[in-house]
């Protein structure tokens, strides 16, 4: 059976950049401002306490005090103090690359507690009878408060009567005011947001200190962020590598011994070569990396409660869809009326015209439009027919009408209507499931009109809806195949409807009839499979669907369930960003294996640049492995430890801003990866250290 529920108006979209004036913090690389905003953070993150966090980076501190002892230890090695400089400029290096990071965070959470104010509530009393004013901070979950035009809401809550027009803008960026109303999927308010109209009572979800605006804050400082799997996984990997290269430096102390170097310049140049030959450059960004990742989601108005949350989005391969309001333009409208053999089109309209006055659902209105625009009737207030009893449109009944002068007049869901003539007494048209499966067939929703009168109960016609899918989706969809993603379209209309929309669209599959139990069942089953799933939703009904998905997206504009069961939430309410979301999880992803792959291939050319100025001394034939031609031990030395310290600087704006995500398969991507960042990394060093090294060169005592 066909299933028609009400749907609101769609809110106006936040647009992708936000202007200055918004007061949110801009996405674009680091300046020099920001860089030296972040320096004092990345020298107090020189705790090793801090710095113990990640094993790569605490070895480079290690070796760096271990250095400076040395250099003390004989003030006029200027070999010594430059490789102790570099060293530590090595470390604070890459505690920048994350204080930069972490700076944005900050600005953003800036932003946000100029939201969070101290406010009066008008709290209603436990016996309904008054109003009391209290402070904010003193209200608990349960407190009914009343919110006037000029008023700021005091809290997280939903809306449990009335309806308004509330500035959100401190929240979202977003100048245009939203409507907020009780009874819907659009009743969810946030604290600090500012009525502009009308008056609602609030019910209050969130204690003091856990509203929304604290726990945006916390995320978007990066105090909930936790290491995810794929990160803890790769800094096990390089901890292994760290661990390695510290045993093979450690064995090549006799080597050095041997080879005529004393004490203090060979545990120099070991310590030297430690750090030139440990994964130092992703270990210095790997923060960085996911820290940025969220950031981006934060730059397009999306919170993710955890890194987890954005990696899994670069793992998604089902993503489930909700039809209304994302695949199509969300408010069907009425495009004609097919009268049933016997009847007029004129009958119909003004029937159908008639039994939707009292149905204010967007369907509804558009069906009042067309009889007044399309069919030239005039228009119709309920007030004109005294003594009417209006029977408005819900989701149980699924019907509209009217009772007035010993007529009855129905419109709605085909079976609700067909059961309705035939409880009294009536028959139905034998074309008019035909006319229903054609409409169905073609993509739109079929409403029934019929009529009870001194003729009997009857079906009049049949009202053609029309589900208009947005622009663009089927490349968008093309692209989503592209990235090895199944699309499944979900919604609660019959299976022919549903069937005509997903093949204009171009999903995958489709879940016609949909319950929360069926969207739950299908989550499970794709999860079954091994697959990660992702789905956006905004009402109560989509929590447990929410809560089981990989990916959960909850829209701002929901209820308070929703959020609380989701792991990101859209400020902007826009279910397509689910697709901009997968974007950028999969970016992260890159990101790291890119610059991972980058750091290993870099060592190959370091190995080349340190071991042969070691050691040709004592082995006069390891000069043939000094391929750069480098002008000196000490400076070959010391041009792949300066090589080391300034890649990592180079790299800081392709961490913060992402390799660039193009829709390709697995084997392509591991391609383009080795060609573009293996070859790179091997090639750079190269040339890099070989620069370097002529510069140095030209410095006595060094060169």
């Amino acid at each position: 059976m066909s299933t028609v529920t009400p749907t609101r108006p769609t809110e106006p979209e936040a647009p992708a950049a936000r202007s200055a004036g918004t007061g949110r913090v801009g996405g674009g690389l680091f300046d020099p401002a920001q860089l030296l905003a972040s320096f004092p953070e990345a020298l107090r993150k020189l705790d090793p306490r801090v710095m113990v966090k990640s094993p790569v980076m605490f070895v480079v501190l290690v070796g760096s005090v271990l250095t400076t002892v040395l250099a003390v230890r004989n003030p006029g090695d200027r070999f010594g103090w430059a490789i102790t400089a570099w060293l530590w400029l090595t470390t604070v290096f890459a505690n920048l690359a994350e204080a930069v990071a972490e700076g944005r965070g900050k600005a953003q959470a800036d932003t946000l507690r100029k939201a969070r104010t101290d406010t009066v509530a008008r709290r209603l009393t436990r016996d309904g009878t008054g109003e009391e004013k209290v402070p904010g901070t003193e209200l608990t979950p349960g407190d009914l408060v009343v919110c006037e035009a000029g008023d700021v809401i005091p809290g997280d809550g939903d809306v449990v009567e009335g309806v308004a027009s509330v500035d959100e803008s401190a929240i979202t960026g977003e100048s245009a005011p939203v409507i907020r109303e009780s009874g819907g999927d659009r009743c969810a308010v946030t604290g600090g947001t500012r009525v502009l109209s009308d008056r609602i009572v609030v019910k209050i979800t969130a204690k003091p200190g856990e509203t929304f605006i604290d726990r945006m804050i916390g995320l978007v400082e990066g105090a909930a962020r936790q290491k995810t799997p794929n990160e803890i996984a790769l800094n096990i990997l390089l901890a292994s590598l760290t661990i390695v290269f510290l045993l093979v430096v450690v064995t090549l102390k006799p080597f050095a011994i041997y080879a005529g170097a004393d004490e203090q310049t060979s545990l120099i140049v070991l310590t030297a070569l430690l750090v030139c030959l440990i994964p130092t450059t992703i270990g210095a960004l790997l923060s960085a990396i996911g820290i940025a990742g969220m950031d981006r989601l934060v730059q397009r108005n999306v919170l993710a409660m955890s890194g987890r949350a954005v990696e899994a989005a670069g793992d998604v391969s089902t993503l489930l869809l909700d039809k209304t309001g994302t695949i199509t333009l969300g408010n069907r409208r009425a495009s004609e009326f097919v009268p049933v053999r016997g009847t007029t089109e004129a009958e119909v309209a003004d029937a159908a015209q008639l039994s939707s006055l009292a149905d204010e659902t967007p369907e509804g209105r558009s069906i009042v439009v067309l009889a007044k625009e399309g069919y030239g009737l005039r228009e119709r207030h309920r007030g004109e027919l005294s003594g009417a009893e209006w029977i408005g449109f819900t989701a149980q009944t699924r019907m509209s009408g009217v009772d007035a002068d010993g007529r009855k007049v129905r419109k709605g869901a085909t079976g609700s209507v067909v059961a309705w003539v035939k409880e009294q007494g009536g028959s139905v048209a034998e074309d008019a499931q035909a006319l229903t499966d054609r409409i169905s067939q073609a993509g739109g929703t079929p409403l029934l009109v019929a009529v009870r009168d001194d003729k009997g109960a009857r079906v009049l016609g049949v009202i053609h809806l029309k589900d208009v899918v947005k622009e663009g989706m089927r490349e968008r969809f093309d692209e989503l195949r592209r990235m090895g993603i199944r699309t499944v379209m979900i919604t609660g209309d019959n299976p022919l409807t549903a069937k005509a929309i997903a093949e204009e669209a171009g999903v995958d599959d489709f879940l016609a009839e949909a319950t929360p139990e069926d969207k739950m069942a299908l989550i499970k089953r794709e999860q079954a499979g091994g697959k990660l799933v992702a789905m956006t939703g905004d009402g109560t009904n989509d929590a447990p669907a929410l809560a089981q998905a990989d990916v959960g997206v909850a829209m701002n504009t929901g209820t308070s369930a929703a959020k609380e069961a989701g792991n990101m939430v859209d400020l902007d309410s826009d279910p397509t960003k689910l697709i901009e979301i997968v974007e950028i999880g999969k970016q992260l992803l890159i990101t790291r294996g890119a610059l991972t792959t980058f750091s290993l291939a870099n060592d190959v050319a370091k190995y080349f640049a340190i071991i042969p100025a070691m050691f040709a001394v004592a082995y006069p034939s390891l000069d043939r492995l000094n391929i750069m031609g480098l002008a000196s031990p000490e400076s070959a030395i010391l041009s792949a430890v300066v090589f080391n310290a300034l890649v990592i600087v180079a790299l800081v704006p392709l961490a913060l801003k992402g390799v660039r995500y193009r829709p390709s398969s697995a084997d392509s991507m591991l391609r383009r990866n080795l060609c573009v960042y293996g070859l790179g990394g091997l090639v750079a060093p190269f040339v890099g250290i070989k620069l370097i090294d002529m510069l140095l060169s030209l410095i006595p005592g060094i060169g």
